[in-house]
């Protein structure tokens, strides 16, 4: 997925560098330029980096690394939730259904993200749609997590 994601940052025009940063800040996003720190501990935390940096790519305006209003706040709450339907949409939940995925650590695995961003998406996606949301003929449940099947009992 990193790869991939790299691949969507050269196509828009974006120069994506690892570089060691202060250890607070993990990834940057300016001017066509996304900063990750090298120095990150796994290759999947730099994917949801990356994503999230994309998502300021998609989504902020201006220079909203302090977090001191409500609108910089917003702009970094807007690019996350753009990076948590990239890396984590409701149909891969389902296909992870399908593939006997039945726990938070497989799951983050098979998504190819960390648990804490996975932890922080299902969140996300509760606030937005309560416990559950029906996607197609099946119903996802944040809390506990899990995906229920509807059969079609017109035969």
């Amino acid at each position: 997925m990193y790869e991939r994601l790299l691949r969507e940052a050269s196509h828009l025009g974006i120069d994506t560098y690892e570089k060691p940063l202060p250890h607070r800040l993990k990834g940057l996003y300016s001017k066509n330029i996304i900063l990750i720190n090298k120095n990150m501990e796994s290759s999947y935390e730099k994917t949801c980096i990356l994503a999230e940096e994309l998502g300021h790519y998609y989504t902020s305006s201006g220079d909203i690394l302090d977090q001191d209003t409500i609108e910089k706040r917003r702009q970094e709450k807007i690019a996350r939730t753009w990076a948590y339907e990239k890396l984590v949409p409701l149909s891969k939940i389902v296909e992870a259904h399908k593939e006997a995925i039945r726990n938070r650590y497989e799951l983050a695995q098979y998504l190819e993200t960390t648990e804490e961003f996975l932890d922080n998406a299902i969140k996300r996606y509760k606030d937005r749609y309560g416990t559950t949301v029906t996607y197609g003929e099946y119903t996802i449940c944040f809390e506990p997590l899990g995906v229920i099947e509807w059969f079609d009992n017109s035969y």
